[in-house]
């Protein structure tokens, strides 16, 4: 019995509609609140409304008595689980925070945990979470970190003696000697303020012990993370690894803020063990403002010394860090994962790096689309600009004089990455030919002149970004705790299809029709017959999960060695069989066939079933026919482009309108620019939003004023134009499929772009800078600053 398999050539770079789509798109999903087991109980979490307090007592007896309650749970009964979750603790003399399941003795920010009721339905669980007693003694809260840190501040740690967590330096080359070479030196404070990342599915725990084993406690999270996740819930549970399965079943984006290990997380699974029951809980909207980690949220001091010819010396950088209440999985680590970039894509002499975490009573940050990259971009982009303004040079053409040429690649930059490949002239120049830039610049030129009350604004970002995290000792020069590396196992089944086991673990990026396209064009089988498995421990118990664009960058590897290595097996068994040496193998198209005489061959359908079979093998060679292969890469990966966007602001009410924005990425190969296009949009709508529409506000008390959609503002498709996009080539060379990465690119690009055109279009009345979000308030007030009115 054999089965028959169509050849398929060139899946890589076609643009395939998703397989996923269909069944996402249908309602035909798993996610986590779909998932419905026998007997399951309902979790409510009691949440502190105040910042910062001690816990006088909490009383559950009125509700233990309501209707449904199986039972209530304080602090006192995990006093266990007061562990870190932080993986990564940047520096010898970090002061790393407990990361309670239930508080015990003081709340740090509106949101922590003081309680859990669990209850045969979530209804009747919220209803006896209201009738637990909660006695609260208030204390003064810290929410802005240049307070946190003077003396006599509250302090959220009191143990610490201090708000400070950390202090991260990286000096590279003399930027003292520099800046005295200097004719111009610019310095700017710029506000990378927090943002609430929000995702379709909010967070979901559902677990159930003994499924499938005697003592097992299945986990389904939605997650991004199920891997690491096992891991730490091992660690901080003490529940044997072996006996811990995670699922993250369909997984309604994530955007960083499912790359954490949550506290809903740990106490589900212990829930679960102490009631031997399933227990579920579904966060809603208005606890996921607080409950889940924040983004963002720094303070930059940047200066740029240059000659008076435009050439760029260096920059200085020192940054203010808000940590939140706690250190989460990588919080300290976020804004350090930037400070390789704050150079950009320029040439200079020195880069002096200082960032500085700080304590305060507000939900903890950690990595949001971009992690730490789109703040380091946002602020380097910046003051090129104000560089260009104080000199009186075109921008762009600031740019062109200091970033490096393509012919100079590889080339090591001046905080010792070596970028690979790159062609920053080639994106730019189309770029601006698809914008439109000389007659752009020509109508602004007009509007300046005639005094038209809307201006036009040229905003300008040429970037790179490192993604791909790897390798693992580079990360673990770092102080990381984890690995870089990626898994994949590809099983050629008897019957003629294929099973293509994966560590990575997507959310919405399309894997498996993206993996399905590699894998299709290394072993010659229709996409089609590809099934690609992921997110579930049990059935793909190897892997480092997806974030930081590594999944295709690093997980793309893996899958084409472990390809390679099951065509090397399969050749072996096609030569035993056709009575020849493997060197006379040669292999197109799922076809093995004899060179010179194509009519002796072995189809890859004939070889899985002669495998699975064993009857005739060669010795030595194992029955079954796979591939395998963990692959830690070489290096990061550099993806760049250039995005332009024409702002236009009324002058007089401040309103921001994009009118036109551009974007030329480079990702190097494109396993499927239809998936590199939604990427990019999607990355897009989130760094413009940033720019004009989002941001959390704290009160003095470290009350969350915007933790409701109808206060934090989030753009629509009616708030965004028809993007225009397109890409450059130059593909990788350390890593084999020759990709880059382009998850985070439009997140990380788009955010300076629009305010460098904001701030263009506002450069004639004296504005140098406008908060984000660029509301029309907050361009009212600084054009009013800068007229020396009362803003």
């Amino acid at each position: 019995m054999t089965a028959t398999i169509e050849p398929q050539t060139g899946a890589i770079g076609r643009p395939i509609k998703r397989k996923e789509d269909a069944r996402l798109l249908t309602g035909k999903t798993n996610w986590v609140d779909n998932i419905q087991l026998p007997g399951t109980l309902y979790v409510h979490y009691v949440r502190s409304s105040v910042a910062h307090a001690r816990i006088v007592r909490v009383d559950t007896t009125a509700a233990k008595a309501a209707d449904g309650v199986v039972a209530v749970y304080t602090g006192a009964d995990f006093p266990e689980q007061a562990g870190s979750t932080c993986v990564w603790p940047v520096t010898d003399d970090i002061k790393m925070s407990h990361y309670p399941a239930i508080c015990t003795d003081k709340v740090l920010y509106a949101g922590d945990v003081v309680a859990v009721v669990v209850a045969t339905d979530k209804y009747l669980a919220a209803d006896a979470g209201d009738l637990v007693d909660v006695d609260l003694e208030p204390l003064p809260a810290v929410v802005d970190m240049e307070e946190a840190l003077k003396d006599g501040a509250p302090l959220v740690h009191e143990g610490f003696g201090t708000n400070h967590c950390y202090t991260a330096t990286m000096p590279c080359g003399d930027y003292a000697a520099a800046k005295a070479k200097a004719d111009v030196v610019v310095k700017r404070r710029f506000i990378n303020q927090r943002l609430i990342p929000n995702t379709m599915e909010p967070r979901a725990v559902v677990a159930a012990p003994s499924v499938g084993m005697a003592d097992e406690i299945a986990v389904w999270t939605s997650t991004q993370i199920p891997h690491v996740l096992r891991v730490v819930l091992a660690l901080l549970t003490g529940v044997p690894e072996n006996n811990i399965r995670v699922i993250a079943p369909d997984v309604g984006g994530g955007f960083g803020v499912k790359l954490q290990i949550y506290r809903e997380e740990v106490l589900g699974l212990l829930l679960a063990k102490k009631l031997g029951r399933p227990v579920k809980w579904v966060e809603t909207r208005s606890e996921h403002m607080v409950a889940s980690h924040h983004g963002r949220d720094q303070i930059q001091d940047i200066e740029i010394a240059a000659t008076s010819d435009g050439t760029i010396l260096g920059v200085d950088v020192k940054l203010l860090a808000d940590m939140g209440a706690y250190l989460q999985i990588i919080t300290p680590g976020t804004p350090l994962l930037g400070m390789f970039m704050y150079s950009g894509i320029y040439k200079m002499e020195a880069l002096n790096f200082e960032c500085t975490g700080v304590y305060t009573n507000k939900t903890p940050t950690d990595a949001y689309r971009g992690a730490g990259r789109p703040e380091a971009t946002f602020a380097i982009e910046r003051i090129v600009d104000e560089l260009a303004a104080e000199l009186g040079m075109e921008p762009m053409e600031l740019r062109k004089k200091n970033w490096i040429k393509h012919e100079e690649f590889p080339y090591t930059q001046i905080a010792g990455l070596t970028y690979d490949t790159g062609n920053y002239e080639a994106a730019t120049a189309r770029a601006m030919e698809l914008f439109g830039y000389d007659e752009l610049r020509a109508e602004q030129k007009a509007r300046r002149e005639s005094g038209d009350k809307v201006q036009l604004g040229l905003g300008i970002s040429t970037f790179t970004e490192m993604c791909g995290l790897a390798p693992s000792r580079t990360l673990g020069a770092l102080k990381y705790a984890a690995g870089g590396w990626e898994h994949c196992t590809i099983r050629a089944l008897p019957t003629g299809k294929i099973e293509l086991i994966t560590g990575t673990s997507p959310h919405g990026q399309g894997h498996e029709t993206a993996w399905s396209q590699i894998a299709s064009d290394i072993i010659g089988v229709p996409v089609e017959d590809i099934e690609v498995v992921h997110g579930d421990t049990g059935r793909a118990p190897l892997g480092m999960d997806t974030y930081g664009s590594r999944s295709l960058a690093v997980g793309g590897q893996a899958i084409k060695v472990a390809g390679e290595r099951l065509v090397e097996k399969a050749k072996l068994i096609a030569a035993h069989q056709l009575e020849v040496s493997p060197d006379d193998i040669e292999f197109k198209e799922g076809v093995y066939s004899v060179k010179g005489d194509p009519e002796k061959h072995k189809t890859l359908g004939e070889i899985s079933w002669a495998a699975f079979a064993a009857h005739n093998v060669p010795d030595g060679v194992e029955p079954t026919l796979s591939g395998e292969a963990t692959v830690d890469p070489q290096d990061f990966s550099y993806p760049h482009g250039t995005h332009l966007a024409a702002m236009e602001v009324d002058t007089e009410t401040g309103k921001v309108t994009l009118r036109k924005y551009v974007a030329v990425d480079d990702c190097g190969v494109q396993v499927n620019p239809l998936i590199v296009e939604g990427q990019v949009h999607g990355g897009l709508a989130q760094g413009i939003a940033q720019a004009l529409y989002e941001g959390a506000l704290y009160d003095a008390d470290g009350n969350l004023l915007t933790g409701s959609m109808g206060d934090y503002l989030l753009p629509s498709a009616a708030d965004l134009p028809s993007f225009i996009t397109d890409r450059t080539v130059t593909p990788s060379t350390t890593h084999p499929l020759g990709t880059k990465g382009i998850g985070e690119a439009g997140a990380i690009a788009s955010t300076p772009a629009i305010i460098n055109g904001i701030v263009d279009a506002l450069r004639p009345l004296g504005v140098n800078d406008v908060f984000m979000p660029a509301s029309p308030q907050n361009v009212w007030r600084a054009i009013q600053a800068a007229q020396g009115g009362a803003a």
